[in-house]
């Protein structure tokens, strides 16, 4: 079928990328309107009649948003190429199969991470030669991992390798941290691509569709509009990110008098680090980190920096949990943090806190979110995306239900949106111990 259609240059790029034989992982992130949902179906329309008998995915976090948006889509794509719907292809809309006239077929795959199927053994062993899948924003790491080692099928037929194309907005989850951060570190594997796409580079886009985003609030204008990575719009996040990058540049308010602190987050796994925060007032003035060292190490660790810096033991913090409770032993006098211990507030209007963390984290939200919290200069580049990192993970669970008790989203979702324990926000978290302990009004995210 000799069909001519005119695409952009963006979508020309994104195409090479998905025909050539080096990239296997090819992510297509920015604003909103730049052609990432209509060349990832135009991709899967062409590979199937260009391979007969191979089978390719659409997939989405739910099924559901798929077949209302994306799989559209795919059939817009199709009346443009001019096939035919019971000619050229078939809709088994309840297998969720596409089977074109050569037996190609492409597969809706809903990859929502349920409870009850956290290893994703409903997708069952079906292979795949390649597949699409949208707004992988909603994809959990594992979800993609799963569904990417199915890509297999039919592949020494054609001479091709795996392939798959992701597309989504701005946000910051796994993908932020696998595709666009080391692309921008210039650190991105050769076997994976980053393609940025902004609205302007679709030359079909209505000038309607520009102006209604350029209307939107600045979260949402930086990350649909200008394809701002740094920007969220998740209104359950305790911390404003523009507030985050002032902690480093707070340097109006150095404290004269103050008295000194050390909170200490300690390693329990591996690849955990062992944060260990000395505070002037509300200042950080040092930040140390090392991998898991025994219990004797960093006890000694925290006396020399106690020593150096005049830091009483009752105004060091150590988290309990886990190993950390072998270093308080080793400290008499040290105050220990465990995360789920009642909160400390006495007044009963706010003991609705489902632990110490939540409101401790609550509180270091508000210190920041006012410029209370800042550091000297030197503390490392590399500690400061940790913390970056760490606090913009940070987020109040189930906010639009009305609950008695304010929850945290669980540290397990946080280690999987980063690939790693968010050690430095826990050590920054655990110095508002002092402060709740002096009596404060809490601020409550969407209350």
């Amino acid at each position: 079928m000799d069909v001519h259609l005119d695409i952009s240059e963006k979508q020309e790029e994104f195409l090479e990328y998905l025909e050539d034989d080096i990239h296997t992982e090819i992510f297509g992130g920015g604003a909103a309107g730049g052609q990432k949902s209509f060349t990832g179906c135009l991709w899967q329309i062409l590979r199937r009649l260009r391979y007969p008998g191979t089978r390719g995915f659409i997939a989405r976090a739910r099924l559901k948003s798929l077949k209302e948006s994306t799989l559209l889509t795919f059939f817009e794509v199709c009346r443009m190429l001019g096939l035919n719907r019971d000619t050229d292809y078939n809709y088994n809309s309840q297998m969720g199969v596409i089977i074109f006239s050569n037996g190609s077929e492409v597969y809706l795959k809903d990859l929502f991470l349920y409870p009850s199927d956290p290893e994703f053994v409903s997708l069952g062993s079906t292979e795949y030669t390649d597949g699409f899948i949208d707004e992988m924003g909603d994809i959990t790491e594992q979800a993609y991992n799963i569904i990417k080692s199915r890509i297999r099928y039919k592949l020494d037929n054609f001479n091709l390798i795996p392939k798959v194309f992701m597309a989504s907005n701005p946000c910051k989850t796994f993908v932020y941290r696998e595709f666009y951060k080391k692309w921008a570190n210039n650190q991105l594997e050769p076997y994976k691509a980053y393609i940025p796409a902004k609205v302007y580079d679709n030359p079909f886009i209505s000038e309607h569709y520009i102006e209604n985003l350029k209307k939107l609030d600045k979260v949402n204008r930086e990350r649909l509009l200008n394809g701002n990575w740094e920007y969220d719009d998740d209104p359950s996040k305790l911390f404003d990110y523009d507030k985050i990058l002032d902690i480093f540049t707070n340097d109006f308010n150095l404290p004269t008098k103050h008295e000194n602190y050390i909170s200490c987050d300690v390693a329990r796994f591996g690849s955990d680090l062992t944060a260990i925060i000395i505070w002037n007032g509300l200042f950080m003035a040092k930040i140390v980190t090392f991998k898991k060292s025994s219990t004797t190490q960093v006890a000694e660790a925290l006396q020399i920096l106690a020593h150096e810096y005049k830091v009483p033991r009752s105004n060091i913090i150590i988290d309990e949990d886990g190993v950390g409770g072998g270093v308080l032993d080793q400290l008499p006098g040290a105050k220990g943090f465990v995360a789920n211990k009642q909160p400390i507030s006495k007044n009963m209007k706010y003991r609705n806190y489902s632990n110490l963390k939540t409101e401790c984290y609550f509180k270091l939200a508000e210190m920041v979110n006012e410029s209370k919290i800042g550091c000297y200069k030197d503390i490392p580049h590399q500690i400061k995306n940790l913390i970056i990192e760490d606090l913009e993970q940070v987020a109040q669970k189930d906010i639009d239900k009305d609950m008695q008790t304010i929850k945290l989203v669980n540290k397990e979702e946080i280690k999987e949106n980063l690939g790693r324990s968010p050690d430095c926000g826990d050590a920054l978290m655990m110095r508002m111990y002092f402060e709740l302990s002096t009596g404060y009004k809490p601020y409550i995210t969407g209350h």
